[in-house]
C-alpha cells in the first residue's frame, strides 16, 4: 500500500538550506534503493536525524531557542536546573558518584547544574556528555568555556559511547522523544508497518510486520480499522544498556509522553509523531529531511516494564510540574526580589510555562529509574503517579 504525503504550507527553505536538504534527499533515497525500494521508518527517521554533516542534529544550524525550532526547559528558566540540582545532590552525596548528561543540546542544562550543586557546596569528580552530534559538542563545548568558572568546566568531558560502568546520575533531557520509533498501522485484523518508499519523492508504503513483539503490549481488540501509532524498541534497548551499565544511582528522564493506557487509547488514531520547522509544528516528516526535527512521545510504561526486567527499580512517575513544584521552584522563585520587576517578572512567566497544565506542566512527565539507592526522592514525596504505569 503506497500513501502520498500530506502537504503542509511551511517556510520555504532559502537556497542554501534546500541545497542541504536535496543533498540527504538523495543519500535517503540511493539507501531505499539499495534495500529494495523500502524502509522502515526508524530507519528513515535515523537518517533524516543524524546522518553526519547532513542530518537535523548532526548538520549545523540552530535548533535550539528563539532562533532555533523549538526550546527546551532549560532554556526556558535558569531555575529549572535549580530545582532539579536539589533532586540530583542527596543521590550524588550517597553515592559519591558523578553526572552523566545524554544529549546536552545547547549545554544550559549542564552549566546550570554544575552551578547548582556548586553553590551547594558539591563538586563533581567530573560531569560527562554523551553527544553523537558533533556540532552540537562544538556549540556545548563554547558554551560551558564562556559560561562557567574554569574549575568547573574543567570537570566536564565529552564521550562517544556509553561507560562500561556508572556510578552517580544519569540525566536525559528530551531524549527519548528523539529516538527513532517504528510507525506500526492496525489494519484488517493485523499489524502492518509503515515505511518509506520512492516514487517521484519519498512516499509511504506499508508491509505486514515481520516481528510482532514490539506490539504484544497494545490491546488491539479495541482499535479502529487503520489505528496508526509507534512503537520504540530503540528507546526500550537504551534503557536496557543504562540497566547494564549503572552501578548505583539514579536515572532521570524528564520528557513528553504517556502511560500505555493514554498512549494507545484508541482516539489517538494518528499516533504521536509530529516534526518542528521554523517554530512551526506539522506531521509531514518526509518534508525537508535534514532541516526539520521530527519526535514521538515516549510510551513511559515501556520504558518502565524494560527498566525492571533489566534490574533497575522504577523510583517515581509524575508530571513535571508536580516534579518541580516537589524539588522546590517556587521557593527558589521567591529567592528573587519581587520589587526588581525586571528580573522577577519574567521569571515568573517562565515558571508559569514549566507548571502550567496548558503549557508543559503535564505534558511532561518525570520518570526515575534506580538501582542500589536507599533514600527517598525528594521530586516524587507528592503526586507520585506509578501506579499509573
Amino acid at each position: 500500500m503506497t500513501v502520498q504525503p500530506t502537504s503542509s504550507r511551511l517556510p520555504v527553505p532559502d537556497a542554501l538550506m534546500q541545497a542541504h536538504s536535496d543533498a540527504l534527499h538523495q543519500q535517503i533515497k540511493a539507501h531505499i534503493e539499495q534495500q529494495g525500494g523500502w524502509i522502515s521508518f526508524a530507519d528513515y527517521m535515523q537518517q533524516a536525524l543524524y546522518t553526519p554533516h547532513l542530518g537535523y542534529y548532526s548538520g549545523g544550524g540552530n535548533k535550539f531557542g528563539i532562533g532555533g525550532d523549538f526550546v527546551t526547559a532549560p532554556q526556558i528558566s535558569p531555575l529549572f536546573a535549580q530545582a532539579i540540582a536539589n533532586q540530583l545532590a542527596p543521590v550524588l552525596l550517597e553515592t559519591g558518584g558523578a553526572i552523566l548528561e545524554l544529549g546536552a543540546g545547547t549545554g544550559r542544562l549542564a552549566q546550570g547544574l554544575l552551578q547548582a550543586l556548586h553553590t551547594q557546596h558539591q563538586l563533581l569528580p567530573h560531569y560527562s556528555i554523551l553527544e553523537v552530534s558533533a556540532n552540537l559538542r562544538m556549540r556545548q563545548q563554547e558554551s560551558l568555556q564562556a559560561g562557567l568558572p574554569a574549575e568547573l568546566y574543567a570537570r566536564v568531558q565529552w564521550l562517544d559511547r556509553l561507560p562500561e560502568q556508572f556510578t552517580g546520575v544519569v540525566i536525559g533531557n528530551e531524549v527519548l522523544d528523539a529516538i527513532p520509533v517504528q510507525l506500526v498501522e492496525w489494519h484488517g485484523g493485523r499489524w502492518l508497518e509503515r515505511g518509506v518508499g520512492y516514487e517521484h519523492g519519498f512516499v509511504w508504503q506499508t508491509r505486514p510486520l515481520q516481528n510482532e513483539a514490539g506490539v504484544a503490549h497494545i490491546d488491539a481488540a479495541q482499535l479502529p480499522e487503520g489505528y496508526l501509532t509507534e512503537v520504540n524498541p530503540a528507546a526500550q534497548g537504551l534503557i536496557a544498556s543504562l540497566a547494564a551499565m549503572l552501578q548505583q544511582g539514579l536515572i532521570l528522564l524528564p520528557d513528553y509522553g504517556f502511560s500505555a493506557r493514554e498512549y494507545y487509547h484508541p482516539q489517538r488514531n494518528q499516533g504521536t509523531l509530529m516534526c518542528h520547522y521554523q517554530h512551526y509544528a506539522h506531521d509531514d516528516p518526509l518534508r525537508y529531511p535534514g532541516l526539520q526535527d521530527i519526535t514521538a512521545h515516549v510510551d513511559f510504561t515501556a520504558m518502565a516494564e524494560t527498566a525492571l526486567a533489566h534490574g533497575l527499580d522504577c523510583a517515581g512517575y509524575t508530571n513535571q510540574a508536580q516534579f518541580l513544584i516537589n524539588c522546590g521552584i517556587l521557593q527558589l522563585l521567591q529567592q528573587i526580589n519581587p520589587e526588581d520587576s525586571a528580573h522577577y517578572l519574567p521569571q515568573v512567566a517562565t515558571v508559569q510555562k514549566l507548571l502550567s497544565p496548558a503549557e508543559m506542566g503535564e505534558l511532561f512527565k518525570v520518570l526515575a529509574l534506580s538501582k542500589g539507592i536507599s533514600l527517598p526522592l525528594l521530586g516524587f514525596l507528592q503526586g507520585d503517579k506509578r501506579h499509573q504505569l
